[in-house]
Formats: structure tokens, sequence, C-alpha cells
């Protein structure tokens, strides 16, 4: 494997899907952490974890819906069984509702989104959150999104869910802090990756142009011209899980996003 930054720590994982989950589980294994792999799809868990394995890397899959209370113990309680200890949560499930106006939003699409992007994480947290105690000092990192820094249309329902689970994030920052459990949220730009390279396909077919061009487009918008790719946006969720790298960050919000914005 690569550093040892996390050697002997206990990382969870949510979300982990053929994407960013998934480079954030590479990543902290990579740092010598010890994973636990949680998502809804059993089969994509137990890619991860070979992939971890095939790497001299630790982990252990743990299929879960995050918006079941009972998942979300059962997870912790697993996590404790195999390895006794957890140091990082990383909160990386998410939903995308429909792109529609909030007025042309049906109520489905708001309870849906909420119940995974702000009550799924807030249900594992409060699960986790005596485990992380124990095993102080810990970190919980909250991926959120561009969306809630740049506000545009038919993202309603996606910014006010993802908003919502950045102030659970600052107030978690202020209430664990006497715990020794730092709490800070990761918010990406576009993300170089399969879903990106479709949208610019998908646009690059609507507006008789070139893939390029549209990549060209999106890029300059950036300070660097660049798009990150996952493995990037994973590298600051290892950042923020070391406490020899991050021992006195909390309640931040670190952009990942090559200057796309500049705040």
């Amino acid at each position: 494997m690569g550093t040892n930054l996390l050697t002997d720590r206990v990382a969870i994982v949510t979300g982990v899907g053929p994407g960013l989950g998934r480079d954030i589980s590479l990543a902290l294994a990579d740092a010598g952490a010890k994973v636990v792999l949680a998502a809804r799809n059993a089969e994509r868990l137990d890619e991860v974890k070979a992939e971890i394995e095939a790497l001299g890397g630790t982990a252990l899959a743990v299929p879960t819906d995050i918006t079941d209370v009972d998942q979300c113990k059962a997870l912790v309680e697993a996590t404790r069984d195999e390895f006794g200890a957890l140091h990082t949560l990383v909160n990386s499930a998410f939903k995308q509702p429909p792109f529609l106006t909030i007025e042309d939003s049906a109520e489905k699409d708001f309870r849906d989104a909420f119940e995974v992007n702000f009550f799924g994480h807030a249900w594992l947290t409060k699960a986790a959150t005596p485990l992380l105690r124990e095993s102080a000092p810990g970190s919980i990192v909250f991926i959120n999104t561009m969306s809630t820094r740049r506000i545009r249309e038919n993202f309603g329902i996606y910014t006010a869910s993802k908003m919502a689970l950045l102030g659970m994030a600052k107030a978690l920052a202020v209430e664990l802090g006497n715990d020794k459990i730092r709490v800070n949220s990761v918010h990406p730009g576009y993300i170089w990756g399969p879903s990106v390279k479709w949208f610019f396909n998908h646009k690059a077919k609507t507006e008789d142009r070139t893939f390029d061009e549209v990549y060209e487009e999106v890029a300059s918008d950036t300070a660097l011209h660049h798009l990150p790719g996952s493995d990037e946006i994973a590298q600051s969720v290892v950042f923020l899980a070391s406490e020899k790298m991050s021992s006195s960050i909390t309640g931040e919000s670190i952009d990942v996003n090559a200057g796309q914005w500049i705040r």
C-alpha cells in the first residue's frame, strides 16, 4: 500500500459505488486504514473489497441502506465486531432528485432526496458517534456539493437537502469538539468521471458540438483549466481523516474544484 498516514485507523465509507465512494475507499486503504464499505449494492461492495485486498489492504463489506435506522446501527456493530474501533466516518451517499424547479417537483421528490441526503446521514452519524467517541480522536467527513455554492435552476431540492447537511455538519463540529471528533465537509465541483462524461456527450449532441469543445468550455471556467477526477477529491478526505495533517481543522467546508469558484 501507499502512505502510513492512517495506519491502525478504521473508517466507514457510505455510498460506495463506481465513482467517488470507491475512490475514497481506495485512498483511505492506500493510506493504511481498514475500510468498512457500505452501500445497498452488495455486489459492488464485494468488487471494491476485492480491489482493496488485491492492493494489500483490509476491508469489510456491509450492505446497508442508510435510511434504515436499524441497518445503520448494524453497520456500526459490524465495524465494532470486526475491528473494535472507528476513527473516521465518511458520509458519501447521495440521491439526485429529478432536475425540476421546486414548484414543479412532486412531494415524493422532496422526501426521497432528504431521506438519503440528510436523514440517512443523520441516522448513521448518530449510530456511529458512541464508537467514534470511544476511539477518539476521530473525524467525520461529509461529501457535499458545488450546488450549495453556485445556485442553479432545477437543482432546488438537491441544493436544499445538501444545505441542510452542511448545517448539520457545522452543528456537529461544535457538539463533538470536546470529544475530540472533528467534523468537516468537502465540496467538489464537476467530478471528472462516467456521469460527467455522459453529460458532456449529451450536451455535445444536443448543441451540435464536439465533446472536446464542451469540455474546454467547462474546464475554462476553472482557474486550473482542469476538472478533478474522483481520485483527486478522495485525497482531500484522506487529509481530513489524518490527525497528523488536520488535527485542528473542524467545522470547515473545503472546496475541491480546481478553482471553479473561489470564495
